[in-house]
Formats: structure tokens, sequence, C-alpha cells
């Protein structure tokens, strides 16, 4: 379970550093969730932002969990 929340966090730091990319220079057309969202309009780095930060959240409470699970089986 480790592996899949620190890869999803990953994921979630990477589209929303492509949001914010996107939003500031126009690359990263083709790679990007938060431009396919309609409803971000205008908001595109704001929106990546919060996805970054979540992502990193997600990454060190996965990271915690793993050590919490590896101190249990001493």
């Amino acid at each position: 379970m480790k592996k899949f929340l620190e890869g999803l966090g990953v994921l979630l730091v990477l589209q929303g550093l492509a949001g914010i990319v996107h939003g500031t220079t126009g690359w990263f057309r083709t790679f990007g969730l938060i431009r396919r969202l309609g409803f971000l309009h205008g908001y595109e780095i704001y929106a990546g932002g919060v996805l970054a930060v979540l992502g990193v959240a997600l990454v060190l409470v996965a990271d915690a969990a793993g050590r919490a699970e590896a101190g249990k089986g001493r």
C-alpha cells in the first residue's frame, strides 16, 4: 500500500507541476489533467499548486505510514 500511495503522490506532483508550467508558458499541451477540466479554466496555476502540495503530502503520509508499519514488526 505504501508504494501505491507514493506512486499516486508522485503522479499528483507531476500533474500539478505540469499544470503550473502549462498555465504560465503554454507548454505541456498533451500532458496534464488540469488543462482538460473545463471548470478550472482561469485557475490552472492555483489548481496545479494545490495538486502539487497534495501530492507531496501524500508521499509524506505514505512514508510515515511505512515507518510506523516497520516499527510494529520489531
